[in-house]
């Protein structure tokens, strides 16, 4: 992952990509969620699937 390192009104952008770059780390399924609001990170959110069945494996 590439950024630049540029303030984003008073934030330290370093913290927030280091917390996008955990949110990712190990992630196989799923998606990480960046809210914005008034041009600031508040929250950055992170939903995991975990698949139980085999995909190669079929129903019926």
């Amino acid at each position: 992952m590439s950024a630049s390192l540029r303030s984003i009104e008073g934030q330290d952008e370093a913290g927030i990509l280091r917390e996008i770059q955990s949110a990712l780390q190990g992630l196989r399924f799923g998606s990480v969620e960046i809210t914005v609001h008034n041009g600031q990170v508040v929250q950055i959110e992170r939903k995991e699937k975990f698949r139980l069945q085999n995909p190669s494996q079929k129903n019926g």
